[in-house]
């Protein structure tokens, strides 16, 4: 069920504290009403509300006390005054001592309308930032994917299920979606949780280099090996070698893997006898495997070799809901690092953050809150502290639909389904907006299958 506001309506004007309940109960709110200061303080102590509308002067207990008492009970409930003319200058004073705005009499419905939502808001989204902060604690010191996506939940279930089968898993997704996370996820799932994990980028080094890396060489091989060195298959015995961007790996490395795989040895460089190994891998790319082994550069047998189980990690645009935990989650991290009293992310902040398209992924998220926590002078990141094209963001920038590069039907689409939730579901002004007249408007929503 959709959360009701609870309003708190304080005026000892009996005409002006029926027309706010009025105005508040057709807005959808839960009010309640009273003339008396002091029967609010009462109400107050055994309840907590989201906003409080309390006018300014009344007998015994006027506005300031109800103000005082309701930030001493409730820090984050917003309290609106409401204030003839002749006390606008204390109301003012009032909203430096904590009060969200006030609205003066006589009142105009929009303007209390408006303002009362506004506030409303507010308390939504500290309440939305709090919960996320308690989520996070849980997170801390823990292997663990970050996410209340509902794909994302499904393959941490597949993960979970495959972590102790022990097959060997290809795990997909852009650059920056968090494939070694999900490694490691597996890796610390799974009964070797006890052995080493290893993680390589196959397309950092060169043949000979990852050869020796990979597979380690013995005493003189070649020029400068002075001793014996254990590569990583052998290293990581008993435990998970993840290989990243394994589709960058020579053709004739992939050979000598895949001999890995089948025999389960490994022949060092320069030596003749083979060692013994029990590895899980795990490899991943940023790239279509299938173009690659159409094309000629990824073996189709060291493939199946690999791809027992596939995950695809689906990109930061495609996971929205994850944009606001993500960000309080690296909000906490580098405030931490950094020894900084950083807590809040501004509404502003995070209206851009959930409009931005992420080319980078959850990494450009990181980079962007971690720039954010350095520049901050208080607890609050701003608009200020974000990357200048950020800050300067008015398009939504193309994204690759499953790896690939959407149609101009998929982009329309997108486009007229943002529109509509832009505008509240209003197909005259998406219309207009879209430069289209309404009959047109509703044949491509028939088209798309989202007349509704």
């Amino acid at each position: 069920m959709e959360y009701k506001a609870r309003i708190l309506v304080i005026d000892d004007e009996q005409i002006a504290l029926r027309n706010l309940e009025h105005i508040m109960k057709r807005e959808g709110y839960e009010v309640i009403g009273t003339q008396s200061g002091v029967n609010a303080l009462r109400l107050l102590e055994n309840r907590m509300f989201d906003v409080v509308l309390t006018d300014l002067r009344m007998e015994k207990v006027d506005g300031m006390q109800i103000l005082k008492r309701c930030k001493e009970l409730y820090p984050d409930t917003e309290v609106i005054m409401i204030t003839g003319y002749a006390t606008l200058q204390s109301a003012i004073e009032a909203m430096k001592k904590g009060a969200y705005d006030y609205i003066a009499k006589p009142f105009k419905l929009d303007e209390v309308r408006k303002v009362v939502r506004e506030a409303v808001e507010k308390v939504r989204l500290k309440n939305e930032n709090r919960r996320l902060r308690e989520q996070i604690e849980s997170y801390q010191g823990k292997v663990k994917i970050i996410t209340q996506d509902a794909n994302m939940q499904r393959l941490l279930d597949i993960s979970r299920q495959i972590a102790p089968a022990d097959c060997n898993v290809v795990i997909s997704g852009e650059s920056g979606t968090g494939k070694e996370l999900f490694a490691r996820y597996i890796h610390f799932q799974s009964r070797r949780a006890d052995g080493p994990f290893f993680a390589i980028n196959c397309g950092a080094f060169t043949e000979e280099l990852l050869s020796n890396e990979l597979f380690g060489h013995e005493k003189g091989a070649f020029t400068g090996a002075t001793s014996m060195k254990k590569g990583l298959i052998e290293m990581a015995s008993g435990g998970t070698l993840f290989l990243d961007e394994i589709t960058e790996m020579p053709q004739s490395m992939q050979v000598k893997l895949l001999r890995v795989i089948q025999e389960k040895e490994v022949l060092r460089v320069g030596g003749i006898e083979p060692v013994k190994v029990d590895v899980r891998f795990i490899a991943a790319t940023n790239r279509d495997i299938h173009d690659a082994i159409k094309e000629g550069v990824f073996r189709q047998d060291l493939y199946f070799r690999l791809n027992v189980v596939s995950i695809h990690i689906p990109s930061l645009s495609e996971r929205r809901d994850d944009i606001p935990l993500l960000s309080y989650y690296f909000l906490k991290k580098y405030s931490t690092l950094m020894s900084k009293d950083v807590t809040e992310i501004s509404e502003d902040v995070m209206v851009l953050l959930m409009n931005y398209d992420f080319p980078g992924n959850v990494r450009e998220l990181e980079n962007i809150i971690e720039r954010g926590v350095a520049l901050a002078s208080g607890n609050t990141i701003e608009v200020a502290h974000l990357p200048e094209d950020l800050r300067k963001l008015s398009i939504r920038t193309f994204r690759r639909k499953g790896g690939r590069i959407p149609t101009l039907e998929e982009q329309e689409e997108a486009y007229i389904k943002w529109v509509l939730k832009e505008v509240g579901g209003n197909k005259t002004v998406a219309a207009q907006i879209l430069g289209i007249d309404r009959v047109s408007l509703w044949r491509k929503l028939k088209k798309y299958g989202v007349e509704k």
